[in-house]
């Protein structure tokens, strides 16, 4: 299994950077995790828009989903289509973003599969268990296995002993990071520190941890030196081009 960070910027995106989106590949499928803000050209620099097998969205956060309508766009809007994308996401999640072109426009390029947090999903090679985690819109975080291996993702989360489960002895979390060690009051429940992100995936005995959704401007030594200090295992922030390999 193969992850490669599109993205790893919460809220906007900082020069040079993207917001939340991960490539996962295993045995020649590829799943694209979350498509936040200026993430498609980043996409489109590894594969292109119709080698995209299926897209999870998490929840419908624009930092998360809005480079899902130029994808769609690249995929649709050309002499030679490629067949319907499938993406999952949680009912509702998409509404905003495919309310951006003319109704039907988009409509021949993909294939809706709403869920429920909770209910687990096959999608190509990878066996996946979803858990609804606490944030200001509903956000399912992701568990995919394949090939001996397992990645856990939070999409947006407050601190929840449900991203500890999520992450059970899996072998790489990708956690929400978005402070470095305090969480302003009025976001607390529904964001994490890098922290709690460390302190979490040691709960987990998650392998490795990979910090993400960091806010323009923090300091990623600092995050990861917050994320150390409760976690012994190797910690890396989400960088864009960043690609890990479980093997």
């Amino acid at each position: 299994m193969r992850l490669t960070v599109l993205g790893g910027c919460g809220v906007w995106p900082e020069a040079g950077q993207a917001c939340s989106g991960f490539l996962v590949e295993h045995d020649g499928f590829r799943l694209v995790l979350d498509l936040g803000y200026a993430t498609l050209p980043r996409l489109l620099g590894h594969i292109t828009a119709d080698q995209v097998d299926a897209v999870f969205i998490s929840h419908g956060h624009p930092d998360h989903c809005a480079d899902l309508n130029p994808l769609l766009r690249a995929r649709t809007l050309r002499d030679d289509p490629p067949p319907s994308l499938p993406v999952y996401a949680l009912p509702g999640a998409l509404d905003a973003v495919l309310a951006l072109d003319r109704p039907g426009m988009l409509e021949a390029a993909y294939v809706p599969h709403e869920f429920t947090a909770g209910d687990p999903l096959d999608i190509g090679p990878f066996r996946a268990q979803t858990r609804l985690l606490p944030h200001y819109l509903p956000n399912a975080g992701i568990r995919l296995a394949a090939g001996g291996r397992v990645l856990a993702y939070t999409g947006d989360t407050g601190p929840s002993p449900d991203v500890v489960e999520l992450a059970r002895d899996a072998d790489l979390l990708v956690a929400e990071a978005t402070y470095v060690t305090r969480v302003p009051e009025d976001s607390q429940g529904h964001q994490s520190s890098a922290r709690q992100a460390g302190r979490q995936a040691a709960g987990a005995g998650a392998g490795r941890l990979l910090l993400t959704h960091l806010r323009p401007g923090t300091d990623h030594a600092a995050a990861r030196a917050a994320a150390v200090d409760g976690y012994g295992g190797e910690v890396e922030v989400a960088t864009a081009g960043l690609v890990i390999d479980l093997h």
